[in-house]
């Protein structure tokens, strides 16, 4: 495999949307100074010959149109497996992936997506247009009760220092007393965070009329936030996806916005085990 220091990965299915995610890394790696690599999953060994002649033509295409010759990577075995595996190998910066937000289809393509990406502690920027513009100006950050929350500090500053972002902070309506407290936990933490890091930022309080899911994406859209910040769900389970865990629809939005989603680390109980279930 070609030694690349921290690159962009974009998974690369010869399909739109992953062109899409190309052009979404071809203006990130501008501003974060990294190579990109195009990196196809293919089930057999036997595959890999005849697709090495398709994607090095595409990689030809993406650089005449859009000025930026990535790299490729073609490898055996499952999406939902070898996409985490490259990237961590490779210590990549992130993968940027396409996917598909199909009104009805939202919670088959979000799981989908979502498999992939707790694959990896490799954030994943995961988009279905095309890029409106070149960085992030306003990033909507919603805080619910899980304490994985917390962990979208370092991925903050990341993201402010980078691209000069400034954060909405999205607070979610909740009737137990229990739940209000642990959100006001998390506020306090992210909101000190911010403000030590002289980062710009402002709350706003989500009305509780609909699911949290629905309106962080109809505030986003209302907001002209340029991306999402969300974090998977810890020690997510096969009843997870079966129920629809929040991030699929996310992932997938009917809007159409690019997500930026991180997997958190796993939950500890004493001894250093990992502890089962999730949030």
């Amino acid at each position: 495999m070609e030694k690349l220091e921290r690159p962009i990965i974009v998974p690369w299915d010869f399909s739109q949307v992953a062109e899409n995610a190309f052009q979404h890394a071809v203006n990130i790696s501008k501003i974060l100074n990294r190579e990109i690599l195009l990196l196809h999953v293919v089930g057999d060994k036997k595959e890999i010959e005849p697709k090495k002649k398709k994607i090095g033509e595409s990689a030809v295409k993406m650089r005449k149109e859009y000025g930026k010759a990535p790299h490729f990577e073609i490898v055996t075995g499952s999406i939902f497996h070898a996409i985490g595996e490259v990237a961590t190998e490779m210590k990549a910066e992130m993968i940027i992936m396409g996917t598909h937000g199909r009104v009805g289809a939202q919670k088959l393509f979000g799981s989908k997506a979502l498999k992939v990406v707790v694959s990896s502690r490799i954030p994943f920027l995961i988009v279905q247009d095309k890029p409106v513009k070149e960085g992030f100006d306003t990033i909507l950050l919603p805080i619910d009760f899980r304490q994985e929350n917390k962990e979208k500090a370092n991925w903050i500053y990341y993201l402010s220092r980078n691209f000069g972002s400034k954060f909405i902070i999205l607070k979610s309506k909740a009737r137990d007393k229990g739940f209000r407290r642990k959100i006001l936990s998390n506020i306090r933490y992210i909101e000190t965070f911010l403000k030590g890091h002289d980062v710009a930022y402002q709350i706003m309080t989500s009305t509780g009329k609909e699911s949290f899911k629905k309106e962080i994406i109809s505030f986003a859209k209302e907001h002209k936030a340029d991306l999402i910040l969300v974090m998977a769900t810890r020690d997510i389970r096969w009843i997870d996806y079966i129920l629809g865990a929040p991030e699929q629809y996310l992932l997938a939005n009917p809007e159409n916005l690019p997500v930026m989603c991180m997997n958190p680390r796993p939950a500890r109980i004493s001894g250093g085990f990992r502890a089962t279930g999730g949030a």
